[in-house]
């Protein structure tokens, strides 16, 4: 297949790059009046249409001015979840705030309760239809979390359906187990109790059926402390789940640095940060993950994208589709906000959301880039006039067509 008449080809990078930092995010490479050669799943080629020599057999579609870009890389979401928590919305809009709300028993408590009441085939359906619809906003690749069981059936349901999902879908998804993602009320006085359940049965569930590619926890004040993540990514560690965390949500009390000595593919969130964790990042391979669209509908502060590039450190962007605090598995909305909260460029925030997405699920080597060679993950646009209209006209959707492995999936 050739893809014709493209009026601008973005995000192309070389064989070797595996994400941008710094004021490289920035820089978009890009060719205008371009083609794309796609064979056997896998981007063949690709260049200016006056270099193009087309053969007899091979199918051409012309794309008649549009742009084509790759698809976008999720690598920070909750999207199996039962139910829906439209109540705490309102309440929150009557004044309570996402912490009170938490200490009520609502929030992630709240998430439990349903998930325990719904069936693994309910949970699929709801699961399966929410990633049909990110799929055809143009993700092409996803990380989805466990963390609404809080007991060892109820994670290994939610994980279960996540396997499920890979299993039918054709593009790539990875699993994260996040048992600590808060204390379920019969541990609340007893959270060692919890820790150890975690250690003791759930992981070597996950380990028995292959649930899981990574370990999360929510260190964060009032959840999960520094010590505790300790326990869980060593245990986790033994069953060869790496570290994907959340820390630096509402307070730093030392996570960052804790998930990097563990070397955490990423640390998620950091929507409040000190000087000493940019330090931190600065010195490490870890990705930060920033999540916008949870800051815009919680109404907390925006991670600090910029001040991440002014200091030379990567970040991805990624949607947190979450029943609470993200009911969003938007990633064009993610971009938009990003431009539009954070103050950072198009460029940054495609870069974030492509290649630094790929590199927060270890998949920078087969996605995030048109790069010969990857796979054929991409979309392409409507009629727009450059790839700045799409976080611009934020309201709209401007992904024509997706493409995931070389087959269109709309």
């Amino acid at each position: 297949m050739i893809l014709t008449n493209i009026k601008q080809l973005v995000g192309i990078q070389s064989e070797s790059k595996q994400k941008v930092s710094g004021i490289e995010m920035n820089q978009l490479n890009t060719i205008e009046n371009a083609y794309l050669k796609i064979d056997n799943e896998k981007i063949a080629d690709f260049g200016k249409m006056e270099d193009l020599s087309i053969k007899n057999h091979e199918e051409v579609i012309d794309l008649k001015g549009k742009l084509v870009l790759p698809s976008w890389n999720d690598s920070h979401t909750h999207l199996v979840y039962a139910g829906t928590r439209e109540k705490e919305f309102i309440d929150r809009i009557n004044g309570l705030s996402y912490e009170e709300i938490a200490a009520r028993g609502g929030g992630i408590l709240n998430s439990a309760k349903l998930m325990e009441e719904t069936s693994e085939n309910e949970l699929y359906a709801a699961a399966e239809n929410r990633l049909q619809q990110v799929m055809k906003m143009g993700t092409g690749a996803i990380e989805i979390k466990s963390g609404y069981g809080l007991s060892v059936e109820g994670e290994l349901k939610m994980l279960r359906t996540i396997k499920r999902l890979n299993e039918k879908f054709d593009l790539p998804i990875k699993a994260t187990f996040l048992g600590a993602h808060a204390l379920p009320k019969k541990y609340k006085n007893n959270k060692e109790k919890y820790l150890d359940l975690i250690v003791d049965e759930m992981l070597p569930n996950i380990e028995k059926e292959g649930l899981a590619d990574y370990i999360d926890i929510f260190c964060e004040t009032n959840y999960f402390s520094v010590e505790d993540m300790s326990k869980i990514l060593e245990a986790g560690g033994r069953y060869g789940l790496k570290p994907k965390v959340h820390v630096n949500q509402f307070t730093s009390i030392g996570g960052i640095q804790k998930a990097i000595e563990w070397n955490a593919i990423s640390v998620d969130h950091l929507e409040v940060m000190k000087e000493v964790d940019f330090e931190s990042l600065k010195k490490s391979s870890t990705m930060a993950t920033l999540l916008p669209s949870c800051s815009f509908f919680i109404d907390i502060p925006y991670g600090p994208g910029k001040q991440l590039i002014e200091q030379d450190i990567s970040f991805a962007l990624a949607t947190d589709y979450n029943p609470g605090s993200s009911p969003n598995g938007n990633m064009n909305l993610v971009n938009a906000l990003a431009c539009i909260k954070m103050n950072i460029s198009p460029e940054a925030s495609f870069n974030a959301s492509t290649l630094n997405g790929a590199y927060a699920m270890e998949i920078s080597n087969i996605t995030g880039s048109i790069t010969e060679g990857k796979l054929a993950n991409i979309n392409v646009t409507s009629n727009i006039n450059s790839y700045g209209f799409m976080p611009y006209s934020f309201g709209a959707n401007h992904i024509d067509r997706s493409m995931i492995n070389g087959k269109w999936i709309n």
